[in-house]
């Protein structure tokens, strides 16, 4: 908003507000006329600042009276905004280095949690490279798959592979562990026909 004010030349105005007399009766005429083109310009200045917000935020400055009391809430409104994001960005980090792959959750499932906690902090500013997630993912997982996370650590260069490589990976190898986790009962089950 601050580049759109700069563009109308009325930043100036925002930036350090203008002198509102104590007693207008006391200005001169050549004054009065200043003073009346500088509000005018101050209430096209808030016009702008208006147009330019939802409905949410347009609530919490359409009392101020000037362009410069309209942006310093504003700013500090954003500041809020920010140190709110910051604690929430914390909140989230912790629970990316927290979580761990259940026991009987799928690879699909655990990815779906993870990528929706990664995801939740690049909405609030945090550059988190899928490297950081793919090692994540290996070293959270369960222990049915360690082998796995260290064979695919030891043949593919992480800094490469992707999230999506990753989850296709082990999206093969648990159909493997499902599909052999079958055949045994399905053996015992054709011997017991047999005999």
């Amino acid at each position: 908003m601050k580049t759109q004010l700069n563009a109308y030349s009325v930043w100036e105005i925002v930036n350090t507000g203008y002198d509102e007399p104590e007693d207008n009766a006391t200005l001169n005429q050549n004054q009065r006329n200043a003073l009346e083109k500088v509000q005018a310009k101050d209430q096209y200045i808030l016009s702008i600042i208006y147009q330019a917000l939802d409905d949410s935020i347009l609530e919490k400055v359409s009392n101020p009276f000037t362009s410069k009391e309209a942006w310093e809430i504003l700013y500090n409104t954003h500041q809020g905004v920010q140190k709110v994001q910051k604690i929430f960005l914390q909140t989230l980090r912790g629970e990316f280095e927290a979580i761990r792959m259940e026991e009987s959750e799928l690879i699909a499932d655990y990815f779906t949690r993870v990528l929706g906690i990664v995801n939740q902090m690049k909405r609030n500013g945090e550059d988190v490279e899928d490297v950081c997630v793919v090692e994540k993912i290996l070293l959270s997982l369960d222990k049915k798959y360690d082998h796995i996370g260290i064979a695919i650590e030891e043949s593919k260069d992480l800094d490469a592979t992707t999230i999506d490589e990753l989850m296709g990976s082990l999206q093969a190898h648990e159909e493997r562990f499902r599909r052999n986790k079958n055949e045994p009962v399905e053996e015992v089950l054709q011997t017991r026909l047999t005999i």
